[in-house]
């Protein structure tokens, strides 16, 4: 089982959303976040004042999936959170030793 970590603008957030439900993915979850990389922010002009908008607001979405579905996720969320402009995101995909379903007591892939 893997975690994927992406990073995305926050509307794109429905596209990818619906990209990875038809791969059958059946959960997420979604953290409304600020960061920034090599886009650095940018400056603002409020009541005649510039100022700079040093952290941008993005969206961290995590998905566990089993290892035979990470290519496809990582290609529909490149695919549908691209917007070919810098500041478009990143995905990490870190491995999962164990999940458990809190409800059924599930441990493993059948937990996902």
């Amino acid at each position: 089982m893997k975690m994927i970590t992406a990073v995305i603008k926050p509307f794109k957030l429905d596209d990818v959303r619906e990209a990875i439900s038809e791969i059958g993915v059946q959960g997420m979850t979604m953290t409304e976040v600020k960061g920034f990389g090599r886009q650095r922010g940018h400056t603002e002009l409020y009541r005649g004042a510039e100022y700079v908008v040093d952290f941008l607001p993005k969206v961290k979405l995590e998905v566990a999936v089993d290892e035979n579905l990470v290519d496809q996720v990582v290609e529909a969320i490149s695919k549908s959170a691209s917007t070919g402009k810098i500041g478009d995101g990143k995905i990490f995909i870190t491995p999962v030793e164990q999940v458990v379903r809190i409800r059924t007591g599930e441990t493993g892939p059948e937990a996902l």
